[in-house]
């Protein structure tokens, strides 16, 4: 018998330029420190360079399928059985799967040196939509690993 209340998920906001949950998403996962403007400032920036030099195509349909393609199908979680830590390939959530995407999206523009954030998360977002790029790469790998670990699907539960 639960002892807490239940937690019911708040109501989520749209940004006010696209009407877009997934850009308010992204611009709050850009977010550092509370700088919330500077944030928008970047992702704003990157959207609008992101549809430069292609013909009129929606630019929060660019942003989707970027986070469409970076979203895991698995993952692995370790497990300890017997005084062994196993990592167990697990599903991943629909949410948690999309909060993935969106937090390796962010960090490989971040680790991309001698650009500005604006320009780094525009390109990313670009070779996301392409399906490559550092953030389809590390996807891959946590499909890969959960491939190799395959023998211990059994001990999830």
């Amino acid at each position: 018998m639960a002892r807490r209340k239940r937690v019911y998920k708040k109501e989520e906001r749209r940004d006010p330029r696209f009407d877009s949950v997934l850009v308010e998403r992204l611009i709050t996962r850009v977010m550092s420190k509370g700088k919330k403007s500077l944030a928008e400032r970047i992702v704003y920036a990157a959207i609008l360079r992101v549809n430069e030099g292609t013909e009129a195509v929606d630019p929060v349909e660019i942003v989707n399928r970027a986070v469409e393609n970076a979203k895991p199908r698995l993952e692995v979680k370790s497990r300890r059985v017997g005084g062994a830590t196993y990592q167990v390939p697990l599903e991943v959530p629909p949410d948690r799967s999309e909060s993935l995407a969106m937090r390796w999206l962010v960090n490989a523009a971040r680790n991309r040196r001698g650009t500005p954030m604006h320009v780094a998360l525009a390109n990313e977002i670009r070779d996301a939509s392409a399906n490559q790029g550092g953030v389809v790469r590390k996807r891959d790998e946590v499909h890969k690993m959960a491939q190799a670990n395959r023998a211990f699907a059994h001990f999830r539960w």
